[in-house]
């Protein structure tokens, strides 16, 4: 389970003190699918950058099965949680000069396993993600909706329980949004992998999420199943996104 407590956020800038975050607080559960959805500026993508440990909060707590990986403004390491975790960048970020099998192994790599077994996993990734004819294929050949597949392969590699995404659909087009979803719902199904996403885009939050948490101007506005907080918007926010 994932735990947001009283999770508070400000940047220093030359008008002063900007709140991005305020005592924002909210539970995901393990092996849901779980959508933060806002406007364009709400404070969505600097919670997840805390959530991925990348940003330090102001105040506040962040839990992972109840271990603590950030309280007040310390970013807590603990390699073992850490390991739990994938991260899918907004506009992909891959390795332009690498081919897609490179891009893939790299954070194996990393983590030092070894060879063989990084080239078996690379390989049950691009069947997994539909991509074994792309294999040694760079990035700039290939379609927004194949780069977005690279790029949730390479979260994947390590085999995380936990999937954060940050606005996966927000360049693609109808048909490939369409296959990245069916593909996150079968990550969560077959792999068992509770999945966060951040996004403002309404049809993929109903498709997708199981239950949501509403932000607007860095606060929580609405939070609950996708069923309860579209029948019964309680802020304007949520109406104005849903177009109410």
């Amino acid at each position: 389970m994932v735990k947001v407590s009283h999770l508070s956020k400000d940047f220093e800038t030359k008008e002063g003190k900007l709140e991005a975050l305020h005592e924002v607080s909210f539970e995901i559960k393990d092996g849901e699918i779980f959508g933060i959805i806002g406007k364009s500026g709400a404070g969505k993508t600097t919670l997840l950058r805390i959530l991925s440990q990348l940003e330090r909060p102001s105040s506040g707590e962040v839990s992972i099965n109840n271990s603590v990986i950030a309280k007040g403004d310390k970013v807590i390491t603990n390699n073992k949680i850490k390991k739990t975790m994938g991260v899918v960048f907004q506009g992909y970020n891959l390795l332009m000069q690498k081919t897609v099998a490179r891009n893939i192994e790299f954070p194996l790599k990393i983590a030092g396993v070894n060879k063989t077994k990084w080239d078996k996993r690379v390989n049950d990734l691009l069947r997994f993600v539909d991509l074994e004819d792309k294999k040694e294929a760079y990035p700039a050949t290939l379609s927004g909706g194949q780069k977005q597949r690279v790029a949730i392969a390479r979260a994947l590699a390590n085999s995380p329980k936990i999937l954060l995404l940050d606005e996966p659909t927000s360049a693609l087009d109808t048909l490939s949004t369409s296959a990245i979803i069916s593909l996150l719902q079968k990550i969560n199904q077959e792999e068992q992998v509770t999945i966060i996403i951040v996004t403002h885009e309404i049809g993929v939050v109903k498709k997708l999420c199981q239950r949501i948490a509403v932000i607007n101007e860095g606060k929580v506005v609405d939070y609950g199943t996708v069923q309860e907080v579209f029948a019964n918007p309680s802020n304007i926010a949520t109406k104005q996104l849903l177009g109410v």
